[in-house]
């Protein structure tokens, strides 16, 4: 469950960022999340499937000044779920299906916005040993 994982340098991500409804915690959609989790690993972790691996964070309250290059510095507490798949349709295909989609409701119940926006990777790399 916390074992690192290896992306392939051809594949996409998806970057969800999940804003929870004010009085929401995220033990209260951990639960969920986590079901929902296994079943995207447990269902279209194939060649078929294409999911390749993926994250899941809570936002931690602190902002770099030396990256950032707004003045806003201010952010709202939230969730960030990054997959990787082979392909952006195989994504896609794996939104769709019911097995997934029920379980996804059960989290949007909790969820006041969600939007998961699309990249290619250009550049990856790890320090020289």
């Amino acid at each position: 469950m916390f074992d690192p994982i290896t992306i392939p340098y051809d594949c996409v991500m998806l970057f969800n960022v999940v804003k929870l409804k004010p009085g929401v915690t995220i033990e209260d959609v951990e639960l969920t999340l986590g079901e929902l989790c296994n079943i995207v690993k447990n269902t279209y972790g194939d060649e078929q499937g294409g999911f390749i691996a993926g994250q899941v964070m809570k936002y931690a309250g602190f902002i770099s000044d030396e990256g950032s290059v707004t003045e806003d510095k201010s952010e709202e507490d939230h969730l960030v779920i990054v997959t990787y798949w082979r392909s952006f349709d195989q994504h896609e295909q794996s939104h769709r299906d019911k097995i997934f989609t029920e379980k996804f409701k059960e989290l949007l119940e909790f969820v006041e916005e969600t939007k998961e926006l699309g990249y290619e990777i250009l550049w990856q790399g790890e320090p020289e040993k």
